[in-house]
């Protein structure tokens, strides 16, 4: 198999039911998703098997989400197969988030970004994760998604928030409070 098809030389790429231009909303979209699996694969290099095993079992399978996600944005239209993302994947992110928080000291003020390696590159997967959510955000503005894309990506920001965290903690590295911050946080 070649891996190059000369198919996207004028500037267009096929998506599920069809082409569209490469800079189209929807391959923004899902190029996104893309972007922030490669992130947390990275992610998952960074981080010591033997103390994070359940956190890289978890960021795993959130790769093969985000596939999942990918494939629904590239879906022009829903009637072409049944959606991937369900609702029970958004609900079982709340409860890793849940589980996770638990697990790291109470914040009541932002933090920086930064400590290790890890949690550096979680916080960047948190970032490029609310990038894409703001680009499923604008296309579906203009086209049908599957809502719960949308979602999940909400959610899994919120879940490298905690993670990234999780990876300070159990390394007993402190987060650096944001200097001039307000109390924003409850405490738990």
């Amino acid at each position: 198999m070649k891996i190059y098809t000369r198919t996207g030389d004028a500037g267009q790429t096929g998506v599920i039911g069809g082409r569209v231009d490469k800079d189209d909303v929807r391959v923004e979209a899902y190029g996104t998703v893309d972007e922030l699996k490669c992130f947390v694969g990275q992610a998952m290099g960074f981080l010591d098997k033997d103390k994070f095993e359940d956190l890289l079992n978890d960021l795993l399978e959130i790769q093969h989400e985000l596939f999942d996600c990918g494939s629904d944005l590239a879906l022009l239209k829903q009637e072409l197969r049944p959606y991937k993302v369900t609702a029970e994947m958004v609900d079982r992110l709340e409860a890793w988030i849940d589980k996770y928080d638990a697990e790291t000291p109470d914040i009541t003020k932002f933090i920086l970004p930064g400590g290790s390696l890890a949690s550096s590159t979680l916080h960047v997967c948190r970032t490029v994760c609310r990038r894409a959510e703001r680009r499923v955000v604008t296309l579906a503005r203009t086209q049908p998604i599957n809502e719960q894309v949308r979602r999940y990506l909400n959610r899994l920001s919120d879940f490298f928030f905690t993670v990234a965290r999780l990876a300070n903690s159990r390394i007993d590295v402190k987060d650096i409070e944001y200097a001039r911050s307000a109390n924003v946080f409850r405490r738990k």
